[in-house]
């Protein structure tokens, strides 16, 4: 007795197509992450800033898709609280509008990726 099992490969996971969808799901994540965390750490700097000019924040701004930076305006250190003249040169701690953006961000990613992948598997 003798039993011939054949299949046939098609359909989006094996022409590419998934694939493809999974690669513009993670650069449209990456993008959505940094853009929300510039918009947090913008949200930061208006509650610990009493008053503001903007050229600090004009300077804020998200650089190759992924990442987020103040442009070294020669005061950002200062602000963080991680320059050379913060305490104990001064009584100035900096503000932790840094630390609170990642801490803000690392807790909403998985809730901004779920929803956004839902976007996607249709594709796949």
């Amino acid at each position: 007795m003798r039993l011939d099992v054949s299949t046939r490969s098609s359909g989006p996971m094996f022409d590419g197509r998934a694939m493809r969808a999974l690669n513009a799901y993670v650069d449209h994540l990456e993008r959505n992450l940094a853009d929300t965390g510039r918009t947090i750490l913008l949200d930061e700097l208006d509650r610990v800033l009493k008053t503001q000019t903007p050229y600090y924040a004009t300077r804020i701004k998200v650089i190759e898709r992924t990442k987020i930076w103040d442009s070294r305006v020669k005061y950002g250190p200062w602000l963080a609280g991680i320059g050379s003249r913060n305490y104990p040169v001064t009584k100035f701690k900096g503000y932790d509008h840094w630390i609170i953006t990642r801490d803000k961000l690392n807790a909403r990613k998985v809730g901004i990726g779920e929803r956004l992948l839902r976007r996607y598997t249709g594709r796949m």
